[in-house]
């Protein structure tokens, strides 16, 4: 089963965020912060392009026709875009992307667009392997694979494990804002200063 989109997205931005505590923000732009939050949150709910019913397609007028068709030409749902083969491809093709529209936006920090998109993608495929069904990492060997290994121990989507575990990243998301008010209102200020 599909874990819930609003579980994707707070669990992609929390990974974004987790890596500004590693990482320091040097001379990044507002503009290179709203796009890496876009690439971001849509790296969140990529790998689900190979459903139809998935967010992507739903807010598209032919959208569920038009995710009939990928999801077929990926190997249907979590096959291709759920693997490191899928990761490996979109890192390609994002990259090809970015490079194509960065004359658009000669302002923006394409490597660092490209980052949010990644840690979006991968804390995707980290989430769906909480899930009973798992996710076939190395794929084209035939095995899934879950954490814990036990499935029975694994979340069933919109059922109270993926609402616990999305209170739990709530929390470590409010602790962490909290914890590092004043840094991130410093880290802000110098970013719009900079615009």
């Amino acid at each position: 089963m599909l874990m819930t989109a609003r579980t994707h997205d707070l669990a992609a931005i929390t990974a974004l965020g987790a890596l500004l505590i590693v990482y320091p923000v040097g001379d990044i732009k507002l503009a290179t912060v709203l796009v890496a939050f876009l690439a971001n949150q849509f790296g969140g709910i990529a790998p689900d392009i190979d459903q139809p019913t998935a967010p992507l397609w739903r807010n598209l007028p032919i959208g569920r026709l038009f995710g009939k068709f990928v999801g077929k030409g990926l190997g249907g749902h979590r096959f291709i875009t759920h693997s490191v083969i899928g990761l490996f491809l979109a890192a390609l093709l994002m990259k090809a992307l970015l490079l194509f529209i960065h004359p658009l936006m000669p302002n923006v920090d394409i490597n660092l667009v490209w980052w949010a998109f990644m840690i979006g993608m991968a804390s995707h495929l980290i989430m769906d392997s909480l899930t009973k069904e798992g996710v076939p990492w190395l794929l084209p060997l035939p095995f899934k694979f879950g954490f814990p290994p036990i499935r029975a121990f694994r979340i069933t989507t919109g059922k109270s494990g993926e609402k616990m575990l999305f209170l739990t990243i709530l929390a470590i998301d409010i602790w962490y804002i909290a914890a590092n008010y004043t840094h991130l209102v410093t880290v802000a200020k110098q970013i719009i200063a900079r615009s």
